[in-house]
């Protein structure tokens, strides 16, 4: 009997999992340019907003666990865009900063947001219904990470 249950359309995850998917592929080209990833994208937006932060606070704005992104942030380092330095008082914690080539990307990128939030807007997606898109998922997350 199928009542639905097991349709690939009435799946919440599928759509989820399809709009991240296409959304982090609309990013690909942007960032490319810049030999920048969409996780490595992810990081530069959070020192942005503050530099010099342990490891373990970017992991934990990214919703992320400190070993998924240890790699990340060493590939960045090896790369040029950040460094990261033992913490002076507390010499187990890792400090990650931006380095000039990293702080100087912020202003080569403002562009991005823009291509890729126009690129989202259409019929029921709009700049007034986004405020309230952010709300749903927002609460979608929450939900989610009490679960584990």
């Amino acid at each position: 009997m199928d009542d639905g249950r097991f349709r690939l359309d009435n799946q919440l995850c599928f759509r989820l999992y399809t709009a991240s998917r296409l959304l982090t592929q609309a990013y690909h080209p942007l960032l490319s340019e810049y030999g920048l990833t969409y996780p490595q994208y992810l990081v530069l937006l959070v020192l942005w907003e503050k530099d010099a932060q342990p490891v373990n606070d970017i992991a934990k704005r990214l919703l992320l666990e400190t070993n998924t992104i240890t790699p990340l942030l060493k590939r960045m380092e090896a790369e040029g865009f950040l460094t990261r330095a033992r913490g002076t008082t507390d010499a187990r914690q890792m400090i990650v900063s931006l380095t000039p080539q990293g702080k100087s990307l912020q202003k080569k990128v403002t562009h991005v947001p823009e291509k890729v939030g126009s690129a989202v807007l259409c019929e029921s997606v709009t700049p007034e219904t986004i405020p309230a898109l952010f709300t749903m998922l927002d609460d979608v997350i929450r939900r989610l990470g009490d679960k584990q």
